[in-house]
């Protein structure tokens, strides 16, 4: 890969000193930093990877740190130039790939999913840095991240087709299934590595090619995987990524959603977002994959387990700051075990949630992406309070900096807060109290989105009941953690199309064919 970089040696010197940790300032959140030491060189990208090779742009933008807003390097900053060049070179390499016994893609992908194990700490300090993620919940989707690759490499080699029994002796009626072309994977900066593998690795299993364009506050991630990519053996132009700027984000997105060479798009971001990218996409009817926005209900009835219930409400809820789209934002408890859970669900909050820098082996809650999700949460509590909400614990933001806020909890809230109406994504906890069954799942059901839905039971009729009434397209019965390889992740309503992991993740990369054989 050496060769691929610019060739002056000073040059190449520059380049790695500014993919380190800069100097921290003082304060105990820096002090953790320092102990973390430099990012991995050896996988740190700067470029582009188009068609195999890291390519450099005129302009660069910067990537950083969220504990202390300090600058982790610069990455090329693509555009609607670069972005259509990917997209050729990943059509181009796309007949050979396709064309490749499924075994042979299998092994490619099972090659990239060692790599990512035997490098996992150093992928774990990329997300930890431009994420700001406590470190150990980076090697935690490292691990989940790799297992994609694993899991559909598997899966390349049992993609059937089928035999249907004709109507007419002298006809046979084959059913064939075939990689849809050159997909356009657009990805978050919450889970950077996760999100990128359970899309590509189905779409290479498939046999498609790509082209990835992850979130401009977390490219860092996406272009180490495509150093391992690259030293896994997967064939020039089958793994491109085009980095950029939120400036440039528009124009690359337009590019990538109506070149007609694309022929799928694959998104995980905001609804908002979603619906811009379909309108671009239907202009060449391209196939489709949205994972949107979520509102997640957390239901506790009066059957449940508390001890339980708060035990799940805390890993639903703070995983990650509160910044997944499965995270819960509305917490519904039953009249009978409401000051219960409240009082026990505060103190779990207080006894085991801990702020702190990333890297900090203490920290379970690191800062937010930047100072606009922090501003959210504000607003968002401040619109509770206004209308008669309390403030249980937490409610502001945390003295280490301006990105970091206190895990809060409300009580005493309503529906007509906005806290309840839109999705928070931050580390804000609103409780509503309710009566009956039939109210809860009115409440839970009242949002437009549908991507994941918790509740605590003990009575089996009613966990029937209402497993089927959410409006969801996740349900986690008894259970604060819902994802793994296995199952497959999607929403329904307003939470996106199609579904991805699982044995029908590899699906929406796939096209039926239809053969009929006839004069026999």
């Amino acid at each position: 890969m050496a060769s691929l970089l610019p060739r002056r040696a000073a040059a190449c010197r520059h380049r790695r000193r500014l993919l380190l940790l800069p100097s921290p300032p003082p304060g105990p959140a820096a002090a953790a930093r320092r102990c973390s030491g430099a990012l991995p060189a050896a996988l740190l990208r700067r470029g582009g990877l188009v068609g195999g090779r890291w390519v450099e742009t005129a302009a660069s933008f910067p990537v950083q740190d969220p504990a202390s807003g300090e600058e982790l390097g610069r990455v090329a900053d693509c555009g609607p130039a670069e972005a259509r060049e990917a997209v050729r070179a990943a059509h181009q390499a796309g007949a050979a790939w396709g064309c490749l016994p499924a075994k042979e893609r299998s092994l490619r992908l099972r090659r990239w999913y060692e790599l990512m194990l035997e490098n996992k700490e150093e992928l774990a300090r990329i997300i930890t840095a431009e994420n700001g993620k406590p470190l150990k919940e980076a090697q935690g989707e490292i691990l989940y991240s790799a297992s994609f690759l694993e899991w559909f490499a598997e899966e390349a080699r049992r993609v059937y087709g089928d035999v249907i029994p004709a109507s007419a002796k002298d006809r046979r009626i084959l059913v064939l299934k075939q990689p849809v072309g050159v997909a356009a994977v657009i990805t978050p900066w919450n889970f950077p590595s996760a999100m990128i593998t359970r899309k590509v690795g189905a779409a290479l299993a498939a046999g498609c090619t790509v082209v990835v364009k992850p979130a401009e506050d977390t490219p860092l991630s996406a272009l180490a995987l495509g150093e391992l990519a690259n030293q896994a053996g997967i064939p020039a132009g089958v793994y491109n990524v085009v980095p950029c700027s939120r400036q440039q984000t528009p124009a690359v997105g337009e590019v990538l959603c109506t070149d007609p060479l694309v022929a799928k798009i694959s998104f995980t971001g905001s609804t908002a977002t979603g619906k811009i990218l379909l309108k671009h996409a239907a202009g060449t009817v391209k196939r489709v994959s949205m994972e949107l926005g979520g509102h997640a209900p957390f239901i506790v009835f009066d059957s449940a387990n508390v001890d339980r219930a708060v035990a799940g409400a805390l890993a639903s809820k703070y995983r990650n700051s509160g910044q997944t789209c499965v995270c819960t934002n509305r917490f519904l408890v039953q009249k009978g075990i409401h000051d219960e859970f409240v009082e026990k669900f505060a103190k779990a909050i207080e006894r085991e949630l801990h702020v702190g820098s990333g890297f900090d082996a203490k920290t379970t809650q690191g800062p937010l992406i930047n100072e606009k999700a922090v501003e959210k949460v504000e607003r968002h509590i401040s619109d509770a309070v206004s209308q008669g909400a309390s403030v249980v614990t937490g409610g502001k933001r945390h003295s280490l900096g301006k990105n970091f806020f206190e895990p809060t909890l409300l009580s005493n809230v309503t529906t007509k807060m906005l806290c309840t109406q839109e999705e928070t994504f931050g580390p804000l906890a609103p409780v509503i109290k309710f009566d009956t069954e039939a109210e809860a799942v009115a409440i839970a059901n009242a949002a437009n989105v549908g991507l994941a839905g918790y509740f605590y039971s003990q009575d089996p009729a009613q966990i029937w009941r209402v497993a089927e009434q959410l409006e969801v397209g996740m349900v986690g019965v008894n259970e604060g953690i819902i994802s793994s390889v296995e199952s497959p992740f999607g929403g329904v309503k307003q939470s996106g199309l199609g579904r991805e992991g699982s044995k029908y993740g590899i699906d929406e990369y796939l096209e039926i064919k239809y053969v009929c054989f006839g004069g026999l």
